[in-house]
């Protein structure tokens, strides 16, 4: 079937997308609208006048025309929605549709995105343009060099990168009161300041495959040496040395295929061109925007890599009936170039109708034509960037060279371009050596080895009998003779501290979380009766922070010593890559013994036996998904004075470490007092108390017999919370529940010493029945 093409836009873009359709056996016959003096003498090629903005003029000339394929150049078509209008008439568009343009359109629906699918980016945070003063407060306390992002589409100018706290101050009043990027800025994204090498990876994708081709890098400012204002793009190569194949194979499966399959999992799954710019940054590379189309100058520069079998019409066909899996994408060895001639006083005003004279071209290069119009018999300028001049080259240096000697044959008064294109790829290498150490790969050894000096003074506050707690390995001895059992069973239990860590990171408290991470393991260990008598740890980040960790490690000691357990050893991974910058998790691994005749839960519960309640200190460690969620929409700051406790900040009654009771109930549980425990972590109490109830028992808890502390009622109102939903979500102030005999309670409650409360009974209904909710919302 002999194709007829439909190219929307009028740039170089569009200029060498219709160069390299005009190869094709497939296509038949291709329009251009507008299209520019280039496309107008390109084979098969017309130029078309048409309304940009009015789509349903081009639905109808396209119709009229027979037209089989759609291919928008420019965003803001595919923004607009560009794609519905022809799909209503059954052209396929290779471009995706109006929600899926959202990922270029809207930099916080992209932030958005890219979290909630832990695709690697910046740190970031978005408010709306009314929240100015909330804004300029991240600014001053986030930690770390900022930049600044209208969220809508701004003509490429929408970014400001402040060099100190006042600039982006400022840069904030610009976005967010002047306006000055208009509804563009109605959002600002405010995210953290990469470093590194930039990259820009153009990918064909069909909703399901997604192929990439060479990484490209552009040249943004109009000066030589990156200087002046930003433009369009003043230059392009291809492949870039930076992006090794290793580098490619990690953008490959850390950013793009998960970007299709988010896409595709979240409802609008993308057709078309992704163009994704990334920070290759010593942890990995990261994310910095996304484009859903053809890049401008990287495709002049890209089609000359395309062999000469591979056939641009056939790929994009096969992208739109979704079998791009079947075609093959070859790029040929070598590199291509492309340099932009713009016009003088370019960003900024610029003379138009400059005749323009193109000599002799060598076979190797290609002149694609951007802001130029025909005029009679002459192509005369109309626009900033006049044309890209682009080369192919079996080396980087072959192809530039060929690309500045064929603009001394395009002349036009006030002809501006750049002579240090590809200058950063013809930098000597690195050498080896320096390359291949295990410090430039982001590990630093004399880092862990001062942890640990750090740190020893406190795991040797953790000995006990069985264990001498000094610390220097992985692992540790632990005698058992030593600690008095006769006929011990050993009994372990490992956990993590979960979102929590978010909180700690964002207020930079890092005290307690240690004593999390024991309090989850040892809690766990004590509901089966058992004494706590070694922990291990697992300290895990992106580079190590000797000062964090060390904090991190003491609240790890701090709460084996609540504990009564010894810190034998543990390890720290530095994982460049695997985290983002200054994030870090836990998990921790304890081991306890209990006399084989006193494990629990013991085999007689009944119903009839009372349920007694253990206060929580706070929230402890589950739920956090939520809470932070419920902090975000109170519209709160972890740095606020907490409303419920206003001699500390919010973030810091959140941190409130979790209670290990092992010192209140281990005496009792060795006694015999008890028959059964539950620790009230994720899943609150309809989750964990059946967990010691014999098969066909159930158990009633009365929530009005203790009162519902503060934190949970902030949840509650700001998170529009139900009681039920709390019951399953949280310990609600309950931290362990406890089973016991009804003649024995009142010896159990002075047995466990401090705040006991009656909170219900056993009941020989299976499930757990929560009664008096209303108390809570009283």
């Amino acid at each position: 079937m002999a194709h007829r093409v439909l190219i929307l836009g009028g740039g170089g873009r569009e200029h060498a997308l219709a160069w390299k359709l005009s190869q094709s056996d497939l296509v038949e016959r291709i329009f251009v609208v507008p299209g520019n003096g280039g496309t107008a003498k390109e084979a098969k090629t017309t130029n078309v006048s048409l309304p940009n903005v009015d789509y349903s003029h081009i639905v109808e000339f396209a119709v009229r025309e027979k037209v089989t394929l759609v291919l928008p150049g420019p965003e803001q078509p595919l923004v607009d929605g560009v794609e519905t209008y022809f799909r209503k008439v059954g052209i396929p568009v290779f471009g995706p549709s109006a929600v899926a343009a959202q990922m270029e359109g809207s930099k916080a629906f992209a932030k958005s995105f890219m979290d909630r699918h832990a695709i690697p980016t910046a740190k970031f945070r978005v408010f709306p343009s009314t929240a100015f003063d909330e804004a300029c407060e991240y600014v001053r306390t986030c930690s770390f060099n900022v930049v600044l992002k209208a969220s809508g589409l701004a003509a490429g100018k929408g970014v400001l990168i402040p060099s100190t706290t006042d600039e982006a101050i400022a840069g904030l009043k610009e976005i967010m009161v002047d306006n000055v990027f208009g509804a563009a800025g109605s959002e600002v994204v405010i995210e953290e300041l990469l470093t590194g090498p930039e990259v820009s990876v153009l990918a064909f994708a069909d909703g399901y495959t997604i192929i990439p081709l060479p990484a490209a890098q552009d040249h943004k400012r109009i000066g030589e040496g990156d200087a002046g204002p930003n433009t369009g793009g003043m230059g392009a190569y291809a492949p870039a040395p930076v992006a090794t194949p290793e580098i490619m194979d990690r953008i490959m499966k850390e950013v793009l295929q998960p970007t299709i399959s988010g896409m595709r999992k979240d409802g609008y799954p993308f057709l078309g061109m992704l163009f994704t710019g990334l920070m290759l940054t010593d942890d990995g590379p990261k994310v910095l925007e996304y484009n859903v189309r053809f890049g401008d100058p990287e495709t002049e520069a890209l089609v000359l890599l395309l062999s000469e079998d591979t056939d641009l019409a056939a790929v994009l066909l096969a992208a739109v009936e979704r079998r791009l899996d079947a075609v093959e994408i070859k790029t040929r060895p070598g590199f291509g170039v492309s340099v932009v001639l713009a016009s003088k006083g370019y960003p900024g005003s610029y003379s138009k109708g400059k005749k323009i004279d193109i000599g002799d071209l060598p076979a190797n290069v290609v002149a694609f034509h951007a802001g130029t119009q025909v005029a009679g018999s002459e192509i005369v300028t109309s626009g900033g960037r006049v044309m890209a001049v682009s080369s192919y080259g079996l080396t980087l240096e072959e192809a530039l060279k060929s690309a500045y000697a064929a603009i001394e044959n395009v002349s036009f008064e006030g002809k501006v371009f750049r002579r240090d294109i590809a200058k950063r790829a013809l930098q000597p290498e690195v050498s080896t050596s320096q390359k291949l150490t295990y410090a430039a790969a982001g590990v630093s050894v004399e880092a862990g080895n001062s942890l640990v000096e750090a740190i020893k003074p406190f795991v040797r506050n953790t000995r006990r009998s069985g264990a001498d707690a000094e610390i220097g390995g992985f692992g540790g001895v632990f005698d058992l003779k030593a600690t008095g059992y006769h006929d011990p069973v050993l009994v372990s239990g490992t956990d993590g501290v979960g979102t929590k860590l978010a909180v700690a990171n964002l207020t930079g408290i890092h005290d307690f979380v240690g004593i999390d991470l024991v309090a989850m393991s040892v809690n766990d260990l004590l509901v089966q009766g058992a004494e706590p008598l070694y922990f291990l740890d697992y300290f895990a980040c992106s580079h190590l922070d000797v000062p964090t960790a060390s904090r991190v490690i003491k609240g790890i000691a701090d709460g084996c010593l609540d504990a009564g357990c010894a810190l034998i050893g543990g390890e720290t991974a530095e994982m460049p890559g695997m985290y983002q910058p200054g994030d870090y998790d836990l998990a921790g691994f304890a081991v306890g013994a209990v006399e084989r005749h006193k494990i629990l839960p013991t085999s007689d519960i009944k119903p009839g036996d009372v349920l007694l309640g253990l206060p929580s200190s706070g929230v402890h460690s589950n739920g956090f998904s939520l809470v932070r969620r419920v902090v975000d929409r109170s519209g709160m700051k972890y740095t606020d004075p907490c409303p419920w406790a206003p001699e500390v900040s919010l973030g810091r009654n959140l941190l409130e470490p979790t209670k290990i009771y092992v010192k209140q109930v281990l005496p009792a549980a060795q006694t015999g007092l008890l028959k059964g425990m539950a620790h009230i972590t994720g899943g609150g109490f309809i989750e964990n108390v059946p967990r010691f109830l014999p098969k066909g028992l159930g158990c009633f808890i009365d929530a009005s017999t203790w009162e519902l502390p503060l934190v949970f009622r902030f949840i509650m109102k700001h998170g529009g919370v139900e009681p039920l939903e709390m019951a399953r979500t949280f310990n609600n102030g309950i931290g362990m529940v406890i089973a016991v005999e009804p003649s024995l309670v009142e010896q159990a409650i002075q047995a466990l010493s401090g705040t006991v409360y009656k909170i219900g009974e056993i009941t020989a209904q299976s499930g757990v029945e929560m009664r008096n909710l209303d108390a809570w919302t009283a």
